[in-house]
């Protein structure tokens, strides 16, 4: 956790290739990006700065929670960062975090982080009491399974 940043972070060691972490992690969002019995429905990605980042997150009593933000990078093969403080059209919205998420070569695998960049610590420790650890935790897992399970 960085004090400058006001950030949290979960980190996972991926037992495939880059390559192949990398398509599940930006193409099949839907099948990691929730802790299950959470799920996600992609509403809306324009892969590049400044383009729209719109998804919609189900839970499993009936909740929704729409994600819309923005992207302020994308690196294809290597991270994407996005951001609710401004939508589609550069339109303020109400921030709460920078999320980056990046992979990176590791011995015979991947290393996956992810962060999550606040305004404010309060901001950030109201993320951490909501579950930041256990949730982005359960995300990285599940992320692994995926990419372990059908690596080359």
């Amino acid at each position: 956790m960085s004090d400058t940043n006001h950030e949290l972070s979960v980190t996972r060691y991926i037992d495939a290739p880059v390559a192949e972490v990398w398509e599940v992690m930006a193409n099949r969002q839907e099948e990691w990006w929730c802790p299950r019995p959470w799920r996600v429905e992609i509403d809306e990605q324009d892969r590049r700065p400044g383009g729209a980042c719109r998804m919609t997150m189900f839970g499993p009593d009936g909740e929704t929670a729409p994600q819309n933000g923005i992207y302020l990078a994308y690196d294809e093969g290597h991270r994407f960062v996005t951001t609710d403080a401004v939508t589609e059209g550069f339109q303020p919205s109400g921030p709460f975090m920078i999320g980056i998420w990046e992979i990176a070569p590791e011995a015979n695998g991947t290393r996956y982080t992810a962060r999550a960049r606040h305004w404010s610590a309060e901001t950030m420790k109201q993320h951490e009491e909501m579950g930041f650890t256990e949730g982005w935790g359960a995300c990285a897992d599940q992320l692994a399974e995926i990419c372990e399970r059908e690596k080359s």
